[in-house]
């Protein structure tokens, strides 16, 4: 009943007319205020007949002044610093006129009398500005107070950052409906805001917030970061510490996320776990990207995947003559299309952009796409990379992986592309399943192209944060449905890297390439799967294997327990780049190439599948099946 009391109280708002009565109102009684202020509170002394005279004159003048500035169009529970500041030009500019007109009237005999003395005039004008805007700020505080208090539960939240964002974080956390928040001090870096307040918030130092006493004394469940400009570095280090101390931590959008300029607090966003796997920022040389893309007509592959959307955006912002997007994925294409649409329509580059459905495996279809466009460089990105389907299917895999490559790869020795850059996988080391297999034997044909016109690179890395079939984007449906969280195995590890840095270190190793080049890119340290899901768990504040369990289901078919980026007869060469270097790798010639290929051809067309791996196996000796119905050809070896 309460609640429907509070309710139906919160979504009925004052008339603006009955504010404007009640500013005209403050105008009469301040004056009247004032003239007995200054008549020492003797009501006998008053002259009601000169008062009203006094109030004619002013009270024309300042409801002129409210009408100018629609002071009384404000809702008063939302009062901000911009309503106050109006209400402060209202009074100050019909204060000014007042006193103009006075000062006018004192030098003509016969309207001596008619206005109220300099001092009565000036305390007016002091008292109308402290009622009429403190009567709205208490307003704001009594509607706050009544929403909050009485049946939600109070969240204890700390901000970081004292500025002007953290403030409108609180203004914005006291204006929730849903919950309850109590902004229980400001943290900020800066040691001469210690220890003062903002808005009545004690600023603190972060060692002294970030204590797991004040934490448990005040009851703290939300760290809110309003500085969007933070190091990353520095972002990290707090994030790290709250998990530690099992707060949930959120961050204010950038201002122009905003909307309509007004932060709303269901904007908060949560920490992603990507801001914790993040390294220094990867610096390309752009010179050198935009030198390679310029007035060039650029082709991607698998362009409305992961990895090929991401390219396409950043081939736009390099002025390419014509951007040529394929994808045989209907739906996932018309995406990106509406997309790119919307995106660069500012910049009028939409119609550079071209949008086909195709498959790679189709070599007349790519042939009439490549005489059509005359591509000069190729992103190869589509690629099957799904680790357990592609052992329940590798027919497939080596369709595309295999054989779409080669289909491309041919054609752009055909066309005379000047350069063909290939995403590979850090799985192709050493591989234990069909997909890293497959992919390699992709890289080991393309090495032995080199030596036409065409250009041909490779680039190697390990998982991309957020991608299609990543575990993040996994995890996060898990959480959100309660849980269990599932991992294949305690100790498995993985290299991850953004999507935007990789893409970008794809664009650098392909401006760099000469031929018969791998790159290979710096992916930081490994990352234990069990550690992502337990700080995942965190981020949305819950406690592991409390509130969401962490279940262990053993490891997938083809999956192995650590990911490597070079084989035993691999080694690494530096590159004018620090973060990608050029694997030397002992790749095999063309004619020993095609015939492994063409034998795999007439296995395919048999569909004998253990015939098939085996050949793959025969190619590519470090291929060692795991957790597969295919190792029975290793032990057979």
């Amino acid at each position: 009943m309460v609640q429907l009391i509070i309710d139906s109280f919160s979504e009925r708002y004052i008339s603006r007319w009955f504010i404007f009565a009640f500013d005209v109102f403050l105008v009469a009684f301040t004056l009247w205020l004032s003239v007995l202020i200054q008549n020492n509170f003797v009501p006998g002394n008053l002259d009601s007949g000169l008062f009203f005279l006094h109030l004619r004159f002013v009270f024309f003048i300042y409801i002129g002044a409210f009408l100018f500035f629609r002071t009384f169009s404000g809702i008063v529970r939302q009062t901000s610093i911009s309503d106050a500041f109006s209400a402060f030009k209202a009074i100050t500019w019909g204060f000014v006129i007042i006193l103009v007109l006075a000062v006018i009237s004192s030098h003509v005999e016969t309207s001596q009398g008619n206005w109220p003395s300099y001092s009565i005039l000036t305390l007016q004008y002091l008292l109308l500005l402290v009622s009429l805007i403190g009567s709205r700020f208490v307003v704001k505080s009594i509607y706050n107070r009544i929403i909050h208090v009485p049946l939600k539960k109070e969240i204890g939240v700390v901000i970081y950052g004292a500025g002007t964002a953290g403030a409108l974080t609180k203004n914005t956390l006291y204006e929730d409906k849903e919950y309850h928040y109590k902004v229980v001090a400001f943290i900020d870096d800066n040691p001469y805001l210690a220890y003062k307040t903002l808005e009545g918030v004690p600023i603190v130092s972060y060692f002294v917030a970030l204590r797991s006493s004040f934490i448990k004394r005040h009851s703290v469940k939300q760290l809110i970061i309003s500085i969007p400009s933070l190091f990353p570095e520095r972002k990290k280090e707090i994030i790290e510490t709250c998990l530690d101390l099992g707060i949930q931590v959120k961050v204010v959008p950038a201002l122009n996320l905003w909307i309509h300029g007004q932060l709303n607090a269901h904007q908060l966003e949560r920490v992603k776990i990507e801001e914790l796997l993040q390294r220094e920022p990867i610096l390309i040389d752009s010179k050198n990207v935009y030198r390679e893309v310029k007035n060039k007509v650029i082709m991607i592959t698998g362009a409305a995947g992961s990895i090929g959307s991401e390219l396409a955006r950043q081939v736009l912002t390099h002025s390419p003559k014509r951007l040529v997007l394929i994808d045989q994925a209907e739906s996932a294409i018309y995406t990106l299309q509406y997309e790119l649409n919307n995106s660069y329509r500012q910049n009028d580059n939409t119609h550079l952009v071209e949008f086909l459905v195709a498959n790679v495996k189709d070599k007349l279809r790519m042939t009439s796409i490549m005489d059509t466009y005359r591509p000069d460089i190729i992103f190869h990105a589509a690629a099957y990379k799904h680790v357990p389907l592609m052992e329940e299917n590798p027919y497939e895999a080596l369709m595309v992986n295999v054989f779409g490559t080669k289909i491309m790869a041919d054609l752009a020795l055909k066309f005379e592309v000047e350069k063909f850059v290939m995403i590979s996988t850090d799985k192709a080391v050493n591989p234990t399943n069909i997909m890293g297999a497959s992919k390699r034997i992709a890289e080991i044909y393309i090495q032995s192209l080199a030596n036409g016109k065409t250009r041909f690179v490779t680039t190697r890395f390990g998982n991309v944060l957020g991608s299609n079939g990543s575990v993040v984007p996994l995890f996060r449906k898990q959480i959100e449905h309660g849980g269990p969280v599932t991992i294949t195995h305690k100790d498995i590890t993985r290299y991850f890297m953004t999507i935007q840095e990789a893409c970008s270190l794809v664009l650098e190793a392909g401006a760099m390439g000469k031929g018969d080049d791998i790159f290979v890119f710096d992916m930081g340290q490994p990352v234990k799967i069990y550690d992502l899901a337990v700080k995942m768990i965190q981020l949305y504040g819950f406690k592991p294997e409390v509130d969401i369990k962490i279940k262990e289901t053993g490891l997938r078919s083809g999956e192995k327990l650590f990911e490597e980026l070079l084989t035993q007869s691999e080694n690494l060469l530096a590159t004018p780049h620090p973060k990608i270097m050029r694997a030397r790798v002992s790749g095999l010639t063309y004619k020993e190439v095609s015939k492994f290929i063409d034998e795999l051809t007439g296995l395919i067309i048999e569909e004998d599948e253990l015939q098939v791996v085996r050949k793959m196996k025969e190619i590519v000796p470090e291929f060692v099946s795991n957790n597969s119905v295919f190792q029975v050809l290793d032990k057979k070896a």
